[in-house]
This record gives C-alpha cells, sequence and structure tokens, in this order.
C-alpha cells in the first residue's frame, strides 16, 4: 500500500483545498475509503497480467448512487418538446438557442435547423445549423410552420451567453419568436415562472404566469405543462417551477 499512499498524496491537491466546506470533506473520504477497498477487492481478483497499473487509476468519486441523478428540467422539459413535435410531424422544425442534445436527436426523426448566437463546436449530419439572434431571427414575418424554444428566453439580456445587456431582453426575445410563427404554425416554449417576476443576474429572469400570457397574446395555448420540484404536472402550483407551453398562433 506504500505504493498506494504515494499516488494518494500526488492527488490530494484540490481535495483538501481550504474553500471547500467540511461537509464535501466528509463526502470525499467516505468515497476515497469505498474506492481503495474497491481497488484492493479487484487486485485480488484479478490475475497477474489483469492487475490495474497505479498511472492508470481514475477514480470516479460519487456515482456509486442509490439511484441514477438526473436534472428534472432537462429531462422531463426535452421528452415533453420532442414527442409534441414528433407527434405533429411538421415538414421543417426550426429552434433557436435550446440544449444541443434535445436537437441532436429530435433531428434524426424531423429535419431540424438550429439557430444560436454561437456555433455548435461539433457538425452532426442531420443537423442544420444558422448563426442568429433570437432578437433578429433570420427569418421573414409569419414564416415558420414548427418553432421551439426550450429554457432560452429568460437568459436574453442578461450578458451569461455573451448576449448584449438589455432589461426587456425575454419581452423583445418573445415578441420575435411570436412575429416568425406562420398562421396556424406552432411555437414550444419553457420557462421559469413564480407567483412575481424576478431577475437573478446574470443567470436568468422567473416570469409570473400571467404576465408571460399577456406577452404571447393573441397566441393560443393549445397545451401547458409544469415541473416542479422534480415532478412533471398539468397542474400549477405555488411558488418557483417550469412552465411548458404547447402554443398556436391563430391570427
Amino acid at each position: 500500500m506504500i505504493k498506494e499512499a504515494l499516488w494518494m498524496l500526488r492527488h490530494l491537491k484540490y481535495y483538501l483545498s481550504p474553500r471547500r466546506s467540511i461537509s464535501s470533506w466528509c463526502k470525499d473520504l467516505a468515497a476515497w475509503q469505498r474506492f481503495w477497498k474497491s481497488y484492493q477487492r479487484y487486485k485480488q481478483l484479478a490475475s497477474p497480467s489483469e492487475q490495474p497499473r497505479l498511472d492508470h487509476l481514475y477514480p470516479c468519486l460519487g456515482d456509486d448512487t442509490a439511484q441514477t441523478p438526473i436534472d428534472p428540467i432537462y429531462f422531463y422539459q426535452d421528452a415533453w418538446a420532442f414527442e409534441k413535435i414528433v407527434n405533429q410531424n411538421p415538414r421543417q422544425h426550426i429552434d433557436v438557442g435550446s440544449h444541443h442534445k434535445f436537437v441532436a436527436l429530435l433531428s434524426k426523426v424531423v429535419p431540424v435547423t438550429m439557430v444560436d448566437i454561437r456555433p455548435l463546436s461539433l457538425p452532426l449530419d442531420t443537423l442544420s445549423f444558422q448563426e442568429g439572434s433570437i432578437l433578429e431571427l433570420p427569418f421573414e414575418d409569419r414564416s415558420i410552420e414548427s418553432l421551439s424554444s426550450l429554457c432560452v428566453v429568460e437568459h436574453i439580456g442578461l450578458g451569461r451567453y455573451g448576449d448584449l445587456l438589455d432589461p426587456k431582453g425575454t419581452e423583445k426575445a418573445i415578441r420575435e419568436l411570436k412575429r416568425v410563427v406562420k398562421v396556424n404554425g406552432n411555437l414550444y416554449l419553457s420557462l421559469p415562472i413564480n407567483d412575481k417576476n424576478y431577475t437573478f443576474f446574470n443567470a436568468h429572469r422567473i416570469l409570473s404566469e400571467d404576465y408571460f400570457f399577456d406577452l404571447i397574446q393573441p397566441f393560443k395555448i393549445i397545451e401547458k405543462n409544469y415541473i416542479f420540484g422534480g415532478k412533471f404536472t398539468n397542474h400549477k402550483l405555488n411558488g418557483f417551477g417550469i412552465g411548458l407551453y404547447f402554443l398556436q398562433n391563430k391570427i
């Protein structure tokens, strides 16, 4: 165990940082104990030719959880939007700024063009990309049949992603999304909601649902769902949540 102890000392710089809390240290200690116990057990099971090398150790601490950890927002909202869009079967779908995994998977079953201010760092043969801003979309008025923007509008104008500062960024983004949806076209939006409006600079904004409904007029709400406390529901609860809205342009 002398070699293992020396290896451990060389790799403790991060874990002993004074910036980390005592609770984090305790979790790390328990995780390291499980790791080394598992390592010794593996060495006992392995033949001489299968012995793990110290320079190939790659501790993945904290992955041995009782359940698979999941971000409920992206898990539920992406599944929700994927199902809605596929069921509508549009000839072409446009997405503005949503999570790259969502648009990548959607592009395998529906023709998708993604619009964002930052080009994707990896190509995908089924996914088209067009550089553009949600505040000035590169499309004609009422020209898009199917459009989505999931957990995007709440960030606009806060500078988080290199965009220009604008206190009315969220309102302008929603107005621009509405501009390009054709008559009877579909719009899929999600955003944080609460009982009143908040701005958490420079992360995101939260809107009251009543305020959001005023912004999306005269679009019709076809369906609304919510994520509250890690649960997907069709009932709005009090406090912070994510609103998921399937909308149609009826003018």
